[in-house]
């Protein structure tokens, strides 16, 4: 079969109904990519200056933006693309323990996706769903720096330690413990939480709860 013929066989409305979705697709994945580098590389980069997450970031965003958009096609519903999003993101590693920050993240990547990929404005040319969705993903990236600033509210840290002086453990002596930990530890602590205590060696798990600079 020839060129022509398949052209024909194809047809001229088909080749029309393909550009219209490559292009779609084209500018869509483009907003996509545009917000999840912005939160990605200006929001979480800066703060945590970690870039091992970056692969599952973007695979995840990527996954979920292209089979959405293809089942979208299909009449794929609100509904349906939301149990598709709320499956991925109960996805958890089994070799590796993910923070709730990193979870939040991964959420929002995989709720990008999911927004570029599915939102229609009924009765509205192709600019003005483009122009909506650039406003959305703007809104997602700003509220994601606005909290990780410290424009409302100080952030708080949290992290796991060994303590050898047990006696500072008791619930009347917590005003001690807490001035020891910082002591030793540098940091602005305002709580504990004792997590558990081995009287057998003398020592104690304790989260301490710290306003990070």
């Amino acid at each position: 079969m020839t060129l022509l013929q398949i052209s024909d066989a194809i047809g001229v409305s088909d080749i029309d109904a393909l550009r219209k979705i490559s292009v779609k697709l084209f500018f869509r994945m483009f907003i996509d990519l545009a917000a999840l580098v912005v939160l990605v590389k200006l929001v979480y980069y800066r703060k945590y200056k970690r870039t091992d997450l970056d692969f599952t970031f973007f695979v995840f965003n990527l996954v979920i933006f292209l089979i959405c958009f293809l089942l979208n096609k299909v009449d794929l519903s609100m509904g349906a693309a939301f149990g598709l999003f709320a499956v991925f993101s109960m996805l958890r590693y089994r070799t590796e323990e993910i923070s709730i920050k990193d979870m939040s993240y991964l959420f929002l990547v995989i709720a990008i996706g999911l927004i570029c990929a599915v939102t229609k404005i009924k009765d509205a040319g192709d600019i003005y769903e483009y122009l909506f969705l650039v406003f959305i993903n703007c809104v997602i990236v700003f509220i994601a720096f606005v909290l990780e600033s410290k424009f409302l509210f100080k952030r708080e840290g949290v992290k796991m330690v060994t303590f050898d002086n047990i006696g500072l453990i008791h619930s009347q002596r917590q005003d001690e413990l807490i001035s020891d930990l910082r002591l030793r530890t540098g940091l602005d602590i305002h709580r504990v939480f004792i997590v558990k205590i081995d009287f057998l060696n003398d020592t104690a798990q304790v989260k301490i709860f710290y306003y990070e600079n």
